[in-house]
């Protein structure tokens, strides 16, 4: 077990390499994508999932990584539609609010944004284009889960004197 002053961590299997993407792949395919995770941690799966597939050129590694990212989405569905656990309503809370700060530039909700990075992982899956389609596709892929994971991450709730607000000015939490 893993203290505070230990170089070993208490779950290993989410500590990825950050330089060496070929060493990095089994781990990641490796990892478990359930409900055990929260949010925050399926979103991290999903963005190493794309990063990776941005990365290899080895087609049975994006098979698989496709394969997983799609897992990851589907599981991230569930996640989406469940009430956010309190520490993690810590993390999405700020002392003060900038209104449209931490807004997503996209006019979609989290969870047709979602929907689009599955369709373009399916597309991705289906191996029906031409390699620079491909690569545009996972380019796309890998644009589209880093808005969603920032959008997802950035702060949602403001603490004032009446309680946790949401940022804009409605009542009440667990919204994502």
């Amino acid at each position: 077990m893993a203290n505070a002053n230990s170089t070993t961590f208490a779950r290993p299997e989410i500590m990825l390499p950050e330089s060496d993407t070929d060493s990095a792949i089994p781990l990641l395919l490796s990892a478990p994508l359930g409900n055990s995770l929260d949010l925050f941690e399926l979103l991290d799966r999903c963005r190493h999932h794309a990063d990776a597939l941005l990365e290899s050129d080895n087609h049975t590694e994006r098979m698989a990584l496709c394969g997983r990212l799609l897992a990851g989405l589907d599981v991230l569905r569930s996640a989406l539609q469940a009430p956010l656990p309190p520490h993690l309503i810590d993390r999405l809370t700020t002392d003060a609010a900038t209104p449209g700060h931490y807004r997503c530039p996209l006019a979609t909700d989290s969870e047709t944004l979602r929907e689009y990075c599955a369709a373009l992982t399916l597309l991705l899956l289906q191996h029906q284009q031409t390699a620079q389609q491909q690569e545009s596709v996972t380019g796309l892929l890998s644009e589209l889960i880093s808005v969603l994971v920032t959008d997802l991450k950035a702060p949602r709730f403001v603490q004032t004197e009446a309680g946790l607000m949401m940022i804009g000015g409605e009542g009440g939490k667990g919204v994502h």
